[in-house]
């Protein structure tokens, strides 16, 4: 029996946000006295780099960041994204895929709203995911990955069993958030090292985005066991 609906992610998944993002952060540390690269950018801070960046300006230089550095990277990378995003390779035409096979789909992700928005009209990938396929942490009371919350959110709310949901995620946040609500996992590892994401609990690992419609029609679950 196929999965019902496929949960995707947005940043790193579905939109080739990540280089953008982390280009602005590694160009703002530099700024302020850090020197980082991109590679030390994604190497430091893909998938978790609010929680890490602080700590790891800590660790590496003994020094603090300003108060408002987050807020203050938040508005540059948002400003970044006004000047437009790439969607992610694949991801157009697998949304259509999906929609002639008539298999449901949505999105969720743990940024707010304005910032999903906004990736999704200048990437191209608005018509696939008009709002009401749209879940931000802010509907689940800013409750982000790796808690399940989000996850089940959207399942509830397109009216689907958390078991007959695939989801599609980048991160281990993601895909530790995913386990947690019950559901398979595909581990995308575009940017991600495979191994991350497969220590996270991924169903399967899949480095291209086509590579979804190989599982759809619902592979054995693995319980923790990457295939």
């Amino acid at each position: 029996m196929a999965y019902q609906m496929v949960i995707f992610d947005n940043d790193g998944t579905l939109v080739d946000s990540e280089h953008t993002a982390h280009r602005v952060l590694a160009g703002y540390l530099t700024e302020l006295g850090y020197p980082t690269t991109l590679e030390e950018s994604f190497h430091h801070f893909l998938g978790n780099a609010g929680r890490n960046v602080h700590t790891v300006v800590a660790d590496r230089y003994g020094g603090t960041l300003p108060e408002d550095f987050t807020g203050r990277c938040h508005e540059r990378v948002f400003a970044a994204f006004q000047q437009g995003v790439d969607a992610s390779s694949g991801a157009a035409e697998l949304l259509a895929e999906l929609e002639r096979r008539e298999l449901r789909y949505c999105l969720a992700s743990s940024s707010d709203h304005a910032w999903i928005d906004l990736t999704l009209d200048r990437s191209g990938l608005r018509p696939y995911l008009p709002a009401p396929l749209v879940f931000s942490a802010e509907d689940v009371a800013g409750i982000g990955k790796p808690a399940p919350h989000l996850f089940l959110h959207a399942a509830r709310a397109m009216g689907v069993a958390p078991e007959d949901c695939l989801v599609v995620e980048d991160s281990p946040n993601g895909v530790l958030a995913a386990r947690a609500a019950g559901m398979d996992v595909l581990g995308y590892t575009a940017l991600m090292p495979a191994d991350r994401l497969a220590a996270a609990g991924a169903t399967a690992l899949i480095g291209e985005l086509r590579q979804v419609l190989d599982h759809v029609a619902r592979p054995i679950r693995s319980h923790g066991n990457v295939r």
